[in-house]
Protein backbone atom coordinates (compact mmCIF):
# COMPACT_ATOMS: atom_id res chain seq x y z
CA UNK A 1 0.00 0.00 0.00
CA UNK A 2 1.10 3.16 -0.97
CA UNK A 3 0.95 6.46 1.05
CA UNK A 4 1.38 10.06 0.10
CA UNK A 5 4.13 12.00 1.45
CA UNK A 6 1.87 14.72 3.01
CA UNK A 7 -0.20 11.77 4.85
CA UNK A 8 3.16 10.68 6.88
CA UNK A 9 3.23 14.02 7.83
CA UNK A 10 -0.46 14.33 8.36
CA UNK A 11 -0.73 11.11 10.78
CA UNK A 12 2.69 12.48 12.59
CA UNK A 13 1.04 15.48 13.83
CA UNK A 14 -2.36 13.74 14.77
CA UNK A 15 0.25 11.92 16.92
CA UNK A 16 1.85 14.87 18.86
CA UNK A 17 -1.85 16.53 19.10
CA UNK A 18 -2.97 13.36 21.01
CA UNK A 19 0.18 13.62 23.48
CA UNK A 20 -0.21 17.29 23.47
CA UNK A 21 -3.87 16.64 24.53
CA UNK A 22 -3.29 13.96 27.04
CA UNK A 23 -1.10 16.39 28.68
CA UNK A 24 -3.20 19.24 28.90
CA UNK A 25 -5.48 16.54 30.16
CA UNK A 26 -3.19 15.19 32.92
CA UNK A 27 -2.76 18.52 34.11
CA UNK A 28 -6.37 19.19 34.27
CA UNK A 29 -6.32 16.71 36.70
CA UNK A 30 -4.00 17.60 39.24
CA UNK A 31 -1.72 20.92 38.15
CA UNK A 32 -1.40 23.03 41.25
CA UNK A 33 1.59 26.15 41.67
CA UNK A 34 1.95 25.03 45.05
CA UNK A 35 1.52 21.38 45.89
CA UNK A 36 3.30 18.18 44.53
CA UNK A 37 0.80 15.95 45.81
CA UNK A 38 -1.35 14.71 43.29
CA UNK A 39 -4.06 13.09 44.86
CA UNK A 40 -4.85 15.91 47.24
CA UNK A 41 -4.37 18.45 44.06
CA UNK A 42 -7.23 16.35 42.38
CA UNK A 43 -9.21 16.52 45.51
CA UNK A 44 -9.32 20.42 44.68
CA UNK A 45 -9.80 19.89 41.36
CA UNK A 46 -13.04 21.88 40.22
CA UNK A 47 -15.46 19.21 38.94
CA UNK A 48 -15.63 21.14 35.06
CA UNK A 49 -11.47 20.09 35.36
CA UNK A 50 -12.18 16.82 36.41
CA UNK A 51 -15.09 16.14 33.55
CA UNK A 52 -12.99 17.93 30.82
CA UNK A 53 -9.63 15.80 31.54
CA UNK A 54 -11.86 12.82 30.96
CA UNK A 55 -13.67 14.18 27.74
CA UNK A 56 -10.08 15.12 26.55
CA UNK A 57 -8.66 12.05 27.47
CA UNK A 58 -11.25 10.02 24.37
CA UNK A 59 -10.34 12.73 21.99
CA UNK A 60 -6.64 12.05 22.62
CA UNK A 61 -6.98 8.20 22.33
CA UNK A 62 -8.49 8.48 18.75
CA UNK A 63 -5.60 10.98 17.69
CA UNK A 64 -2.83 8.49 19.23
CA UNK A 65 -4.65 5.79 17.30
CA UNK A 66 -4.17 7.82 13.69
CA UNK A 67 -1.09 8.58 14.50
CA UNK A 68 0.50 5.06 14.67
CA UNK A 69 -0.84 4.87 11.33
CA UNK A 70 2.79 6.69 10.56
CA UNK A 71 4.49 3.88 12.11
CA UNK A 72 2.64 1.52 10.22
CA UNK A 73 3.59 2.86 7.36
CA UNK A 74 6.98 2.98 8.46
CA UNK A 75 7.38 -0.49 8.95
CA UNK A 76 6.28 -1.61 5.89
CA UNK A 77 9.56 -2.73 4.53
CA UNK A 78 9.25 -5.07 7.75
CA UNK A 79 7.96 -8.62 7.30
CA UNK A 80 4.26 -8.38 8.03
CA UNK A 81 4.25 -10.91 10.86
CA UNK A 82 6.92 -8.27 12.66
CA UNK A 83 5.01 -5.40 11.75
CA UNK A 84 1.29 -6.51 12.24
CA UNK A 85 2.38 -7.72 15.67
CA UNK A 86 4.79 -4.15 17.11
CA UNK A 87 2.04 -2.35 15.80
CA UNK A 88 -0.96 -4.30 17.61
CA UNK A 89 1.30 -4.11 20.44
CA UNK A 90 1.44 -0.27 20.16
CA UNK A 91 -1.83 0.03 19.45
CA UNK A 92 -3.07 -1.86 22.37
CA UNK A 93 -0.67 0.66 24.89
CA UNK A 94 -1.79 3.90 23.36
CA UNK A 95 -5.75 2.55 23.86
CA UNK A 96 -4.35 1.55 27.24
CA UNK A 97 -3.38 5.59 27.67
CA UNK A 98 -6.85 6.26 27.45
CA UNK A 99 -8.78 3.86 29.41
CA UNK A 100 -5.79 4.57 32.62
CA UNK A 101 -6.76 8.23 31.66
CA UNK A 102 -10.13 7.31 32.03
CA UNK A 103 -9.27 5.36 35.56
CA UNK A 104 -8.22 8.80 37.12
CA UNK A 105 -11.69 9.91 36.84
CA UNK A 106 -12.30 7.72 39.53
CA UNK A 107 -9.15 8.73 41.76
CA UNK A 108 -10.24 12.36 41.49
CA UNK A 109 -13.66 11.74 42.27
CA UNK A 110 -12.75 9.60 45.18
CA UNK A 111 -10.35 12.38 46.45
CA UNK A 112 -12.63 15.09 46.08
CA UNK A 113 -15.63 13.13 47.79
CA UNK A 114 -13.10 12.44 50.37
CA UNK A 115 -12.10 15.73 50.91
CA UNK A 116 -15.53 17.57 51.26
CA UNK A 117 -16.59 14.81 53.63
CA UNK A 118 -13.57 15.34 55.98
CA UNK A 119 -12.66 11.56 54.82
CA UNK A 120 -9.27 10.51 54.36
CA UNK A 121 -7.98 10.93 51.02
CA UNK A 122 -5.50 7.40 50.46
CA UNK A 123 -8.60 5.06 51.81
CA UNK A 124 -11.05 6.75 49.82
CA UNK A 125 -8.97 6.54 46.64
CA UNK A 126 -7.11 3.42 47.09
CA UNK A 127 -10.10 1.26 45.25
CA UNK A 128 -9.85 3.06 42.40
CA UNK A 129 -5.58 3.38 42.43
CA UNK A 130 -5.16 -0.48 43.10
CA UNK A 131 -7.45 -1.25 39.71
CA UNK A 132 -5.13 1.53 37.74
CA UNK A 133 -1.96 -0.48 38.97
CA UNK A 134 -3.55 -3.75 37.92
CA UNK A 135 -4.47 -2.44 34.55
CA UNK A 136 -0.48 -1.10 34.10
CA UNK A 137 0.59 -4.93 35.13
CA UNK A 138 -0.94 -6.39 31.95
CA UNK A 139 0.66 -3.17 29.78
CA UNK A 140 3.94 -3.90 30.87
CA UNK A 141 4.94 -7.18 28.98
CA UNK A 142 3.13 -5.75 25.54
CA UNK A 143 5.45 -2.43 25.75
CA UNK A 144 8.56 -4.90 26.26
CA UNK A 145 7.44 -7.21 22.68
CA UNK A 146 6.64 -3.72 21.39
CA UNK A 147 9.89 -2.35 22.04
CA UNK A 148 12.01 -5.02 20.83
CA UNK A 149 10.10 -5.44 18.20
CA UNK A 150 10.61 -1.77 17.02
CA UNK A 151 14.21 -1.37 18.36
CA UNK A 152 15.30 -4.31 16.30
CA UNK A 153 13.35 -3.78 13.29
CA UNK A 154 15.03 -0.85 12.98
CA UNK A 155 18.58 -1.46 14.02
CA UNK A 156 18.42 -3.67 11.24
CA UNK A 157 17.63 -1.13 8.49
CA UNK A 158 14.70 -2.96 7.86
CA UNK A 159 11.89 0.31 8.31
CA UNK A 160 11.75 3.46 6.98
CA UNK A 161 13.34 5.09 9.87
CA UNK A 162 17.11 6.03 10.21
CA UNK A 163 18.54 4.93 13.21
CA UNK A 164 18.61 7.27 15.38
CA UNK A 165 14.83 7.30 16.12
CA UNK A 166 16.22 4.53 18.39
CA UNK A 167 17.19 7.53 21.09
CA UNK A 168 13.56 9.22 20.59
CA UNK A 169 11.95 6.03 21.28
CA UNK A 170 9.23 5.64 24.55
CA UNK A 171 11.41 3.20 26.00
CA UNK A 172 14.52 5.10 25.92
CA UNK A 173 13.10 8.57 26.77
CA UNK A 174 11.69 6.66 29.83
CA UNK A 175 14.85 6.36 31.33
CA UNK A 176 15.31 10.17 31.34
CA UNK A 177 12.32 10.30 34.04
CA UNK A 178 14.76 9.58 37.12
CA UNK A 179 16.58 12.65 36.37
CA UNK A 180 13.35 15.01 36.91
CA UNK A 181 12.59 13.42 40.62
CA UNK A 182 13.79 16.72 42.46
CA UNK A 183 13.05 19.08 40.57
CA UNK A 184 12.71 22.13 43.31
CA UNK A 185 10.55 24.36 41.37
CA UNK A 186 6.54 22.77 42.46
CA UNK A 187 5.15 24.18 39.14
CA UNK A 188 7.39 22.19 36.86
CA UNK A 189 7.68 19.44 38.85
CA UNK A 190 4.23 18.73 38.10
CA UNK A 191 4.16 19.65 34.30
CA UNK A 192 7.47 17.58 33.58
CA UNK A 193 6.35 14.34 35.81
CA UNK A 194 2.88 14.56 35.64
CA UNK A 195 2.50 14.65 32.08
CA UNK A 196 6.10 12.48 31.70
CA UNK A 197 3.81 9.03 29.71
CA UNK A 198 2.84 11.53 27.20
CA UNK A 199 5.62 14.31 26.97
CA UNK A 200 7.69 10.96 25.74
CA UNK A 201 5.42 10.26 22.80
CA UNK A 202 4.99 13.57 21.76
CA UNK A 203 8.65 13.51 21.56
CA UNK A 204 8.69 10.13 19.92
CA UNK A 205 5.90 11.44 17.07
CA UNK A 206 7.62 14.50 16.56
CA UNK A 207 10.88 12.56 15.68
CA UNK A 208 8.62 10.23 13.59
CA UNK A 209 7.72 12.97 11.62
CA UNK A 210 10.53 14.41 11.25
CA UNK A 211 12.91 11.44 10.06
CA UNK A 212 9.92 10.47 7.34
CA UNK A 213 8.95 14.38 6.24
CA UNK A 214 10.85 13.86 2.83
CA UNK A 215 9.98 10.20 2.44
CA UNK A 216 8.18 9.36 -0.37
Amino acid sequence: MEIKQSWFRIFGLFGILGGLMFFAGDLLFYFSPSSIDLKLNMANSSNNRIVLSGIVGLFATWFYVLGLVQVYFAFSPSKPIYRNVMIGSFAAILISYGVIHGAYVAIATSAKLALENNLDIEQAASLALETNNMMRLFIYPIFALMSYLFISEVWKKRTLYPRWIIVFFPLVTFLFKGAFANIPNNSLWIIINGGFLNLILVIFFAASTIALWNRK
